[in-house]
């Protein structure tokens, strides 16, 4: 047995699949059937495409609602119920800030006033999509209201195109959406697969190492994506509430039996701030996260042993 990988650009995002298999033609099919997988996904949730099920849903915000896949609905539905036990901090309506508000591109050279910030968060508030499971149907109460799948949408594809993998008898393997992954089975050495966490300050230097077999990490950090404005530096992580930055983390990294919830929990976290997401990961069951702040110390859940 051996493994084979390919790298290549799904959703977005750099995907690496990685399968354990006898030989290379097997790999390669099982590789592809992940990949025709994670495009199926693409294509319902993306908001580049006008027909897109997430699209149809945004273009009738305030008008009427729109039925949609039963996938698509459970997705929504889970993720509302993300956003309450994060309060908000993740919240899928935040589509209507987007590009208005921050681009992040290296061009921006002042944030947006606060004024600014909140006229463009008014209409984030997951209380206003409204649900009907007789129908499967999602309506967005307010006109202008969008929703966008960019914090849950890549975690939901990696788990998917691992179960489909799982039950098409492939004992091992590493889906990767641009360092959030999931791993199962074990490496042709029969040693686990082991992820190295990142050093903020030089994302190629790692300062810790995870046994992740049978595990889901996500992490959410500002070496990312940010810009810096008058010498200080500013993370792509929007607080929905204030449509401004958040500071003081450098990155968050959540380790979960799902790479879906460990996607969805990592930004949140790092909106809520290090004492309430500490206190909440601690209160659901199988759900752990290390957190590092600007001073470059190291928080982590109950539970974690760095080594």
């Amino acid at each position: 047995m051996q493994d084979y990988s390919q790298s290549l650009k799904l959703m977005g995002n750099n995907f690496t699949i990685t399968v354990v298999a006898a030989s290379e033609t097997e790999g390669k099919e099982h590789i592809n059937t992940a990949i025709n997988e994670i495009r199926r996904i693409e294509a319902l949730l993306t908001t580049y495409k006008d027909t897109s099920q997430t699209n149809l849903i945004n273009q009738n915000a305030g008008i009427k609602p729109v039925k949609v896949d039963g996938e698509v609905y459970e997705l929504i539905e889970r993720s509302i119920a993300i956003s309450k036990i994060t309060q908000g901090a993740f919240d899928i309506t935040y589509g209507g800030i987007d590009k208005s508000l921050w681009n992040f591109d290296r061009n921006m050279s002042r944030l947006p006033s606060k004024e600014d910030a909140l006229k463009a968060v008014h209409l984030i508030n997951y209380k206003n999509v409204i649900l009907n499971p007789e129908d499967c149907s999602v309506f967005l109460k307010e006109k202008g209201m969008r929703i966008g799948f960019g914090g849950i949408g890549k975690g939901y594809g990696a788990e998917m195109a691992k179960r489909l993998l799982v039950k098409n008898n492939v004992e091992s393997g590493i889906i990767n959406a641009s360092g959030d992954l999931t791993a199962w089975g074990l490496q042709p050495s029969g040693n686990p697969w082991r992820i190295g966490i990142s050093n903020p300050d030089r994302p190629e230097e790692v300062f810790s190492y995870l046994n992740i077999s049978g595990k889901a990490v996500a992490t959410s950090g500002n070496y990312e994506k940010y810009v810096v404005i008058g010498g200080k530096k500013y993370s792509h992580t929007i607080d929905p509430k204030t449509g401004l930055p958040v500071t003081g983390i450098k990155s968050v990294s959540v380790i979960s039996d799902n790479a879906e919830f460990a996607d969805a929990m990592a930004t949140p976290i790092a909106v809520m701030g290090i004492n309430a997401g500490l206190y909440l990961v601690n209160q659901i069951p199988a759900l752990h996260c290390i957190i590092i702040d600007d001073n470059n110390k190291i928080y982590t859940s109950n539970e974690i042993n760095l080594k």
